[in-house]
């Protein structure tokens, strides 16, 4: 959703085009849409008063949407919905009076994001360790979780949570990113039969880290982290897995597989159907149906201009559409 939500602001506004942070980490991903003219920022106070503002997948602290509001240009937040998610059970349980446990990375944008929803009652962490050191607390406790961990490294914290907070509120249906813990779900099915795993993503990507270390974990004697095929060794052999961060595109994991030339062939290995539909922020569907210059989309695989049909456009067709055309 974020990649096209992007991707429908860089064809609707003049250059440049302002985004609130990495729109999704992913080097692939930020370098095609710096070349249509897009500028990443780390500060609202960088963007030109009046410029279009888009916000970031990882989800913004309050503060900074408001900062981005005042500037007076427009202004799309693309937060993932299970990140709002997370964000309004924050709000929602500091509310109530909790003392909120949340499973996440130091430094992490999303984890920044979701502890200034409410800052003087929620309480980061990452090792069952930290858990031990948190105070007795007279107040109510709940614990929600970075929408892109793995399950080992949630679980693990989650139980020494329960235990030291035996009465601990947790959220019916998990925090945890289906697109993730789909992906870790799909390298654990191959992973003990390969002599090496290729995981594609990037360094600051937590959901692609979290797939490379579940591959050592399971055993698989050589895991290579890489941004893209040009990364790969010269000495890879065996059966090679190949996975992906969830927002890697496809014809960069396409590339990573056309460069290793499997003599043998290839097997995908699949172990579920994604058929969730995030539909793109409501102002800027607005914008969309008013619009007449993003009204089509000229795609690699046509000839010729396509109604904008956001459900049934693919994010990787999207993005190397504005590859070829920029």
């Amino acid at each position: 959703m974020a990649i096209k939500a992007l991707a429908w602001m860089v064809r609707a506004f003049e250059p440049p085009v302002y985004c609130y942070h990495e729109i999704v980490h992913n080097q692939l991903v930020v370098r095609r849409f710096e070349e249509s003219g897009v500028v990443f920022v780390d500060d609202i106070g960088e963007v030109p008063e009046g410029r279009p503002i888009m916000l970031s997948a990882h989800g913004s602290a309050p503060e900074v949407v408001a900062a981005a509001r005042a500037q007076g240009g427009y202004v799309v937040d693309a937060v993932c919905p299970l990140v709002t998610k997370v964000h309004h059970e924050v709000k929602t349980r500091a509310g109530k009076g909790y003392q909120i446990v949340y499973v996440g990375h130091e430094g992490h944008e999303e984890a920044i994001g979701t502890m200034a929803v409410a800052p003087d009652a929620i309480h980061r962490v990452e090792t069952p360790a930290e858990v031990a050191a948190l105070p007795d607390f007279e107040s109510p406790v709940a614990v929600l979780a970075q929408t892109t961990l793995s399950h080992r490294e949630w679980s693990g914290v989650l139980e020494a949570t329960r235990e030291k907070f035996p009465q601990l509120w947790q959220p019916e249906r998990s925090d945890l990113c289906f697109a993730t813990t789909n992906r870790q779900s799909a390298l654990m099915e191959i992973a003990p039969r390969c002599d090496a795993m290729v995981v594609i993503g990037s360094a600051n990507s937590s959901n692609t880290n979290a797939l490379a270390a579940l591959a050592e974990e399971a055993g698989c004697p050589r895991v290579f982290r890489i941004n893209g095929p040009e990364e790969l060794p010269d000495d890879i052999t065996g059966i090679v897995g190949v996975t992906a961060g969830a927002s890697a595109p496809e014809d960069l994991v396409r590339s990573v597989i056309d460069r290793l030339s499997p003599t043998n062939g290839v097997e995908e290995v699949r172990v579920t159907d994604e058929d969730e539909y995030f539909p793109p922020p409501r102002n800027l569907r607005d914008l969309l149906s008013a619009v007449d210059a993003v009204a089509s989309l000229t795609l690699p695989s046509t000839s010729g201009p396509v109604p904008l049909d956001d459900r049934n456009i693919d994010a990787s067709d999207v993005l190397e559409s504005l590859h070829l055309q920029g």
